[in-house]
């Protein structure tokens, strides 16, 4: 089992369809890691080993025939969102601690088809709601990596930081993520991992427990983008149960990484050059701009007006949306029930003993928001600032084909460390937020490491449907940053 860490997924894909390595011998090593290392990480909700150890087995048998998909005998994690069949899906909150789904949703459906090996369900924000993977109801996730001073526990990022760690602790050879304002590409910086959030309406909506349905969006998180490149065409594609799925061709992603940036022209939106940001964030931006026009790209200024708006105008929108759709978990419909003597009163025993405390204020503040006297002053008003957002960025596109910022104002952060107002924790999506605003598609790699030896991110947005040009430019940035450091906790250093 010696080197069967170092696979990345794209080269164990390889290495299986050479035959040199079963999808059973990849399996077991993956499944030995998530038992050794992950008491410590929590990064699974629930693991299934059997069922893994079966598909696996199937695995082999459809590749020794010379045939399979992009994925067979690939071992991936999937977030708790994801509805799977048979299999319980919490979305990390106790009013769904026993829902077993009867059916799939479209993107774990995708990846199967695919022959995709399914470890488990990693953790997350409950209903994808936190920056930090702090508010799970099956508790907090570690991130794998340790500061150079420290030994102490480090956030992973969120609302997907159960994929981010499991991904960067060598447990798994990728995971889905969903991003409603950041919460693929923040962990991903956090954990020095790659993450793509695609267009809005790439990957299919249905299945997924949803937050925020106008932002919500699956995406691939993995090691680097290759492996993300080929999640991708797995994951993405028209489906007509989602009504806001675009029936559009997708591209072979992998083909992209050839592509390189010669020409590209480049976007540095002076907006996020915002006030405070910590020397090292912009020092490694300065970075990624001399990386891009060394490998032949045109470095342009651009502006985007209305983002300070983003991040108050997110808060309002998805808040709204969120309190709107978690409405159905009540005890009667979905979710735990909590008996008492009126209807009235399970409805409130129900929520009060199923929600945790982060959902209990977004989904307050969502609802006053949308209430007779405020909707006009609030809701209507975000949405309009919205579409200003979403022109920012279609006018900013008729000139640069990519814009280049940092993805969060910080490294990882200790457990201890969180913020006691949530809006300060709020302002970890900054910079990720407006691409998700807009729908445009956006990235995350990892660029370097901060003082303390913890990974930093740079985040690429691009235009509607062109994931392409992102990979490439993106890849850009992997060859020239040369990010091969490991976290302390990995499945490949001995114990």
């Amino acid at each position: 089992m010696s080197g069967i860490h170092d696979f990345t997924l794209a080269s164990a894909r390889d290495a299986l369809k050479a035959r040199k390595i079963s999808a059973v011998e990849l399996t077991n090593a993956h499944i030995d890691a998530i038992e050794r290392l992950d008491g410590q990480l929590n990064s699974f909700i629930t693991r299934t080993p059997d069922q893994a150890r079966e598909a696996a087995k199937a695995a082999d048998e459809t590749l020794a025939k010379g045939e399979g998909g992009s994925l067979c005998g690939i071992p991936l994690g999937i977030k708790d969102l994801f509805c799977t069949n048979g299999v319980r899906t919490t979305a990390a909150s106790k009013i769904l601690g026993n829902f077993v789904p009867p059916y799939e949703s479209t993107v774990t459906a995708n990846l199967l088809r695919d022959g995709a090996v399914f470890l488990g369900k990693l953790n997350l924000d409950e209903f994808a709601m936190g920056s930090a993977n702090l508010t799970s109801a099956f508790g907090p996730v570690e991130n794998p990596w340790k500061r150079k001073d420290s030994d102490a526990k480090l956030v992973p990022g969120g609302s997907s930081g159960g994929s981010a760690a499991a991904v960067a602790a060598g447990l798994v050879l990728g995971a889905t993520g969903t991003d409603t304002g950041g919460s693929i590409r923040q962990p991903a910086a956090f954990t020095g991992i790659a993450g793509i959030k695609p267009t809005y309406g790439r990957c299919s909506r249905f299945g997924t427990i949803a937050f925020a349905s106008s932002l919500d969006q699956a995406g691939p998180m993995a090691r680097n983008l290759q492996d993300c490149a080929i999640l991708l065409e797995s994951m993405a594609g028209f489906d007509p149960r989602d009504s806001t799925s675009v029936d559009t061709p997708i591209p072979h992603y992998e083909s992209a990484l050839k592509r390189g940036v010669k020409g590209l022209r480049v976007g540095i939106p002076k907006e996020y050059h915002v006030e405070g940001i910590p020397a090292e964030i912009e020092a490694l931006w300065q970075q990624g701009m001399a990386w891009l026009r060394d490998a032949g790209a045109e470095i342009v200024e651009v502006s985007l007006p209305h983002t300070k708006y983003g991040l108050p105008t997110y808060y309002i929108a998805a808040l709204a949306e969120a309190s709107s759709n978690l409405a159905r978990y009540d005890g009667v419909r979905f979710g735990e029930r909590v008996g008492a003597p009126t209807l009235d009163g399970l409805y409130e025993a129900s929520r009060a003993a199923g929600f945790g405390e982060e959902v209990k204020r977004r989904i307050l503040i969502g609802t006053h928001v949308l209430s007779s006297g405020y909707y006009d002053a609030y809701y209507l008003r975000a949405q309009k600032v919205r579409t200003l957002i979403q022109q920012d960025f279609l006018k900013a596109f008729e000139n640069v084909d990519v814009l280049l910022t940092p993805t969060a104002p910080s490294g990882a952060f200790a457990q201890d460390e969180k913020p006691t107002d949530p809006v300060q924790m709020y302002l970890n999506d900054i910079f990720t937020v407006p691409a998700s605003m807009a729908g445009v598609p956006a990235l995350s790699v990892p660029a370097g490491l901060d003082a303390r030896g913890v990974p930093l991110g740079l985040q690429l947005i691009g235009r509607f449907f062109d994931e392409e040009t992102l990979i490439a430019a993106g890849h850009a940035i992997e060859q020239a940053a040369a990010f091969h450091h490991r976290p302390t906790i990995h499945a490949g250093v001995s114990a």
